[in-house]
């Protein structure tokens, strides 16, 4: 080690403190960086697991190939594996006791089809050729007819085709029937022989309403003949951005009409067919990445730049006895490799220690809270690893190079004088006597003191605002995360909706029956109709406004016609969903003057564009009212006209109420009001349903078939609640860990930056008590400091914040529309922070300097 380097570990020994909190600051940006990208990186893994497990891993299907098709797919160089499936059809179920689910539904699967789609065989094994079959548990718990490993079925196998129409019903199609009669029929229908080779647990991709059980058999390239057709999911070499235009390509060049792309899987590697989707994901990744990797620079930058003073000193030192501007860069070159050297390899064990113990608290909430079989861990890769070293080494390379270069080009007796760091002139440090004035001699010595010391206070500011984008802008990033999760999901909050197959109403003997039922723990009962209003045109939706301004025609009277659809609730459902939206149910009660609850936002999803929309539904206003009428003939005569005054306005639905598109309102009263509103012709026409929750979804609906009624129909839905609810619940998770996390680093950041800044000025503080400076006076001037940092951190702050939480609510403009709101809370909270934090630290710094000694903090060269 040359003499150059050895005085510079010596320096780095003599001033500790400094060293100790440049090693700090490094740690703490390496810790953030890391747990951000470990973060992303387990959280995506996570959910690509998941939905792996829920529908099979394929990323391309290729539907209704033939034998030389599916040949050049094999033979494709971007082809990893390929699964052949079939779906063969429908047999009648002989003895089944669920008139719900009369059929068995065939389909078959190839070896890798058994790997790809994690077919769970719970007793016997996979059948082995085509005259093979393993068929589902629900079969003998649901259907109750029971099968033994080695039984012989012969079944009669079609297409359900409905009456009058001219394509197959799939699984996801519910059974056909009115008045308790099939109005659906088998066609196409062949024989086959089957042995039984084992039982496998319900499949997910048996709805809980598909009319058919699954049992599943046996297909390979070599039995299919010139004319079959199945279907080819394909799991590709590489997932990229690519993969997409290959697959177009592939199959116009085989002419393979069909072809779809696993969405639910491929956008957790980030992709997705959708242009709007990609320019979404590919602009908010820039927009956050550019957010963390400007904070981390920020930070380790200010771990060095809070002392340049201090380092200045200390080249120059080496310059007055004959040090080269080439050995005093490679001075401070290797005071960065040591800090280096130290800080990221402890950043990056802290920032993998903070997330793997954060996953292990979520995973335990997880496993309670959710129907999920896999775990939150830890993905560590080379990349991640590689990034974070390098925007680590990068930036303490910049910090401690620019410095360096400034001290290189001063004379020596400058940098030892530091006469280059502090520049008086009677402007630079002049001040409103406004300040002397209001706040007194100690609050203008200490903006004095801010001025003289531009560097040392810009880095503080900055370190400030950096902190305030940062927070800012990751908590409005997350908020509209989770909100465009939610504008993509259908919204289910029951698990089991009942209704009458022949539009009658449920007597209330069978509606105590099913409510009484065990494990039921909530429902409501609510009636439908369906009605019409004209609407000011003023008061009608945005997009509306723009129809009419194109098409004068549309509106009659300045009036334009919205479909009204009405729900009334039962009256305990109505009082807790009264509480929830803030109504007052005695107004939802009043017969001589009609209200209801108004849901004026609504989301959906345009067909045109793809985007997923949330609009105000109507604008009005608590209080006003609308005129109802009803149509009841062809001629479409308006029969009569009902006002209904407007008790609250939500966007939050009762359970199990369907949403309305662009020109529907959503209306909610009491029974009594839509008895009131209607004739007894209308409300004999309204349609009825029964919503359910369960602590045992599966178990209900199999009671509420074995109850043999044949008129209702029994939707369960609880499997696309419960993904609802994993997903959202999740992004929570993710969102508040991110806040939180980066919360945690601003503190830091903040507090280090504060109190090294007060630190270095040990001497200055002595200076000011040498002459007189009293106690009071001394907490005065820092009081006066630390608000004046606040204040001017927020100045700068908050409109860059601004102007960045426009760029992410324009990235996710590209997919999701909804209204830009402010995070009024967020920067409140922000807001109230910042003086807290930076007060803090003042005060903590402050009384250890008061502890110092005079004459030694005069003395004293090193920290």
């Amino acid at each position: 080690m040359n003499i150059v380097n050895t005085l510079t570990i010596r320096h780095l020994k003599q001033n500790k403190r400094r060293t100790l909190v440049t090693i700090l600051g490094v740690i703490i940006s390496v810790s953030m960086m890391t747990a951000v990208i470990t973060l992303v990186f387990s959280f995506a893994d996570l959910m690509i697991r998941q939905t792996i497990t829920d529908t099979g891993e394929w990323h391309i299907q290729y539907q209704d190939i033939s034998k030389e098709q599916l040949a050049a797919i094999q033979g494709d160089d971007a082809t990893k594996t390929v699964a052949i499936t079939r779906d063969l059809g429908y047999a009648p179920l002989e003895g089944g006791q669920n008139s719900n689910k009369p059929y068995l539904f065939i389909k078959e699967y190839d070896v890798q089809g058994f790997t790809q789609f994690q077919i769970e065989i719970s007793k016997g094994r996979l059948p082995h050729t085509d005259k093979e079959v393993v068929i589902s548990e629900s079969v003998a718990t649901n259907g109750k007819v029971k099968y033994e490993i080695g039984d012989r079925l012969t079944l009669r196998v079609g297409d359900r085709f409905e009456q009058g129409g001219d394509h197959p019903l799939d699984q996801t199609e519910p059974l056909r029937r009115e008045d308790g009669t099939l109005t659906e029929t088998l066609q196409h229908s062949i024989i086959r022989d089957y042995t039984v080779v084992g039982f496998i647990k319900r499949p997910v991709s048996e709805t809980a309403w598909a009319p058919g059980y699954t049992i599943i058999s046996y297909v390979d390239d070599h039995i299919i003949g010139g004319d079959d057709r199945v279907d080819a999911s394909v799991v590709l070499q590489q997932v990229n951005p690519f993969l997409f235009a290959h697959a177009e390509k592939l199959a116009e060049k085989n002419q393979i009409d069909t072809v779809q792309y696993n969405n639910d899987l491929l956008r957790y590697y980030g992709l997705s067919s959708s242009g709007a989707s990609s320019s979404m994901m590919f602009s908010l990744s820039a927009i956050i990445m550019g957010a963390i990797i400007i904070g981390s620079v920020g930070l380790i930058y200010n771990a060095f730049a809070i002392s340049v003073s201090e380092r200045s000193r200390h080249l120059g030192m080496l310059a007055s006895v004959g040090a080269t501007k080439r050995q005093k860069r490679n001075s401070v070159f290797f005071e960065g490799i040591v800090i280096g050297l130290i800080s990221i390899p402890i950043g990056i064990l802290c920032g993998l220690a903070g997330i793997g113990i954060t996953f292990s608290f979520m995973n335990t909430m997880i496993e309670g809270a959710l129907w999920t079989s896999e775990k939150l861990r830890l993905i560590v890769t080379p990349l991640l690893l590689l990034i974070t070293c390098l925007v680590s080494m990068l930036t303490i390379f910049v910090s401690a190079y620019l410095p360096a270069v400034k001290a290189s080009r001063v004379s020596p007796m400058d940098a030892i004088r530091q006469t280059t760091d502090v520049k008086l002139t009677a402007k630079a440090v002049k001040t409103s006597k406004i300040i002397r004035k209001l706040f007194g001699i100690e609050a203008e010595i200490g903006l004095k003191n801010l001025k003289r010391n531009k560097r040392r206070h810009h880095v503080i500011l900055f370190s400030l605002v950096i902190s305030i984008v940062l927070f800012l802008t990751i908590s409005f990033f997350t908020t509209g995360l989770t909100q465009s999760l939610a504008l993509s999901l259908e919204g289910i909050n029951y698990d089991i909706e009942v209704s009458s197959s022949n539009g009658k109403r449920l007597d209330d003997r069978l509606m105590q029956s099913l409510v009484s039922l065990d494990g039921v723990t909530e429902y409501n009962v609510s009636h439908e109709l369906v009605g019409n209003a004209w609407v000011d045109a003023a008061s009608i939706a945005d997009e509306l406004q723009e129809k009419v301004k194109q098409d004068k025609s549309m509106l009659q009277d300045g009036k334009y016609p919205y479909e009204i659809k009405l729900y009334a609730l039962n009256d305990s459902s109505l009082q807790a969903y009264a509480r929830a939206v803030g109504a007052d149910y005695e107004q939802l009660t009043d017969l001589d003057h009609p209200a209801a609850i108004v849901m004026d936002t609504i989301h959906y999803k345009d067909i045109d564009t793809g985007k997923y929309i949330q609009t105000k539904s109507i604008y009005a206003n608590i209080g006003q009212h609308i005129e109802l009428t009803s149509f009841i003939n062809e001629s479409g005569e308006e029969t009569k006209a009902n006002k209904v005054i407007f008790a609250a306005l939500t966007d939050k639905a009762p359970m199990g109420m369907s949403p309305v598109g662009v020109g529907g309102l959503n209306m909610i009263v009491s029974e009594r009001v839509m008895n009131r509103l209607a004739d007894g012709e209308e409300l004999a026409n309204a349609s009825m349903y029964l919503h359910l929750k369960s602590t045992e979804p599966v178990k209900t609906q199999q009671e509420i078939e074995a109850m043999n009624e044949t008129n209702l129909n029994v939707y369960n839905v609880y499997q696309s609640r419960i993904s609802e609810e994993q997903q959202i619940l999740l992004m929570n998770v993710f969102s508040y860990g991110f806040i939180v996390l980066i919360s945690a680093i601003s503190v830091a950041n903040i507090f280090n930056t504060i109190s090294t800044g007060l630190a270095l000025r040990k001497r200055e503080f002595a200076m000011l008590k040498s002459v007189g400076a009293t106690p009071k006076g001394f907490a005065k001037m820092l009081n006066y400091e630390s608000v004046f940092y606040g204040v001017k951190s927020l100045l700068y702050g908050l409109p860059v914040s601004f102007a960045v939480m426009v760029l992410i609510y324009k990235a996710f403009a590209n997919k999701f529309s909804y209204g830009f709101t402010l995070p009024w809370m967020s920067i409140l909270s922000v807001t109230v922070c910042v003086f807290v934090i930076v007060s803090s630290a003042v005060v903590y710094s402050g009384a250890k300097v008061k502890k110092e000694n005079i004459i030694d903090a005069l003395k004293q060269e090193n920290i």
